[in-house]
């Protein structure tokens, strides 16, 4: 390789890293914005389009192998796997996801003509490459682009038309315009169109930064979400089942007392019972002696499957609603499962090559039928997710029987100090996506009440022990994504993509 490729390949990967600072916690918007840049400048001026495939590859292996490190975290909570399989995993993983951005470089650098016509094609390109991403092979549709558009004022609200993915479009476009103003010798017009452009991204986003959330009616009830602060590595221990039930069951004693409006919401997070709670009556009752009247009790817990013979041929991992006589009003069972942390694909080469999975037991749990709004007995209707299927936008609703709110419940305590902020920033989108409210509880954080713009109205910290009560937040009629989903997101790339053609045939008026 030229030494000048190797410098130019090394740029890639650089910029690739420097692209993840803009995503949560550290919420640095504007690096994502220059390693965009750097690499629209590098696609190019890529002699052809192979040399653009390895700039993206480089760029996409860069940012998700900085975005990805909470799953190395999460393989140290496993003993059947070496921890160094952690970082390979993360790498490997960074890797092929990394695949889809060549493949978006690779695509711009031979349909695209002049800078300005290549910002907007490698827009629609990228949001192609993440709906992908989002889908093949069960789908990992982690750290979309457009959430490096929470922290830029109102941004994020265009996602109630044109979802997660447009946003991503968006933020692709902003990183083409920093380019085509920054360009060494540029012309002055297309200096002018970029700042145009980026101007006009900022005007959104100060004018969405005006909107104002929903009034919530003063009907609506409190919800209490309860973090107990159980971290991964005791969570298992031998005999702690009971002194971990002791400490949800006791928080939400003190946090119902807090409170002066009844009846209330309680929100445990997933996993957070052991045993089986509908065939077991004993747990109902210890469960519902907490609760006062029309109080309801939301909580993660599983429940098993039997072949004719009694034998427990699968679990579910669930949502269930109980009340204060013990009665169960509803179980939501998760659809969309983790491999390797909820099921072992291909289990015997898996468990061959060292791969077990990273939750204990050798039972796998079986995926619920999708979406599923629970009607409540005097309570708001619910829509229930469960930790990272909530990430797969226009898929958390049911849209036959549209909810009033979402109760995320997830357990996070897996994923270190980075992976629950980015998994917080992804429901936010969600919640102004589809226009709900949305409330999370997680046992080690982060959990929060979310209002229908996915503005956070109350929230804990990483690893504290806290009791949040706030007034569950009033709804919005469907919004535009609501309504028409994915479609909404397509539409938006497909006028990216006319419009990059169409100026890069006119380049020579516009460089």
């Amino acid at each position: 390789m030229p030494r000048s490729r190797l410098l130019l390949s090394l740029a890639a990967l650089a910029a690739g890293a420097l692209s993840a600072i803009g995503f949560a916690p550290l919420d640095l918007w504007p690096a994502t914005l220059i390693g965009l840049a750097i690499l629209i400048g590098l696609v190019g001026a890529a002699p052809r389009p192979r040399t653009a495939f390895l700039y993206g590859w480089l760029f996409g292996t860069g940012h998700f192998a900085i975005g990805l490190t909470w799953i190395a975290t999460a393989f140290t909570f496993q003993a059947k796997m070496p921890q160094m399989l952690g970082w390979l995993a993360v790498v490997l993983l960074s890797m092929f996801l990394a695949l889809y951005v060549g493949l978006a470089s690779m695509l711009t650098r031979r349909i695209a003509r002049g800078t300005i016509g290549r910002s907007f094609v490698f827009a629609a390109a990228w949001m192609l490459g993440e709906w992908l991403r989002g889908w093949v092979f069960s789908g990992f549709a982690w750290n979309p682009l457009g959430a490096a558009a929470l922290p830029i004022g109102g941004l994020g609200q265009l996602a109630a038309f044109i979802g997660a993915l447009g946003l991503s479009g968006v933020i692709g476009v902003a990183g083409g315009s920093l380019w085509a103003m920054i360009e060494p010798k540029a012309p002055r017009r297309q200096r002018l169109i970029g700042a145009a452009l980026a101007s006009s991204i900022a005007i959104a986003a100060g004018i969405a930064s005006t909107i104002a959330s929903p009034a919530s009616d003063p009907g609506n009830p409190v919800i209490v979400i309860i973090q107990p602060n159980i971290g991964q590595d005791v969570k298992y221990a031998p005999g702690a089942d009971e002194a971990h039930l002791q400490t949800y069951l006791q928080m939400t004693r003190d946090g119902l007392s807090r409170i002066a409006r009844r009846p209330a919401l309680v929100l445990w997070s997933e996993s957070a019972v052991f045993g089986l709670p509908q065939q077991d009556p004993q747990l109902r009752a210890r469960l519902a002696a907490v609760l006062g009247p029309g109080d309801l009790l939301l909580f993660g817990g599983v429940e098993a499957i039997r072949d004719i013979n009694g034998q427990v041929t699968a679990l579910t991992n669930s949502l269930f609603v109980i009340d204060a006589t013990g009665v169960l009003h509803g179980r939501y069972d998760k659809a969309h499962l983790v491999p390797l942390g909820e099921y072992v694909p291909m289990r015997t080469l898996m468990e061959a090559i060292g791969l077990a999975r990273l939750t204990p037991g050798d039972i796998d749990f079986q995926p619920g039928p999708g979406p599923r709004t629970l009607v409540l007995p005097g309570m708001p209707a619910v829509g229930g997710q469960i930790c990272y299927e909530i990430i797969f936008a226009g898929a958390v609703v049911d849209p036959d029987h549209r909810p009033l709110w979402i109760a995320n419940i997830s357990n996070d305590a897996w994923f270190g100090p980075t992976g629950p902020p980015q998994h917080l920033a992804q429901t936010r989108l969600r919640a102004i996506e589809e226009g709900l409210p949305m409330a999370r509880a997680t046992p080690t954080g982060i959990s929060a009440v979310t209002d229908a713009r996915g503005h956070v109205i109350a929230t804990s910290r990483l690893g504290e022990q806290v009791i949040i009560s706030a007034t569950l937040p009033s709804p919005l009629p469907p919004t535009v994504f609501a309504r028409l989903g994915q479609w909404a997101s397509a539409g938006f790339g497909v006028v990216l993509l006319v419009i990059g053609i169409w100026v890069g045939r006119r380049s020579r008026v516009v460089e």
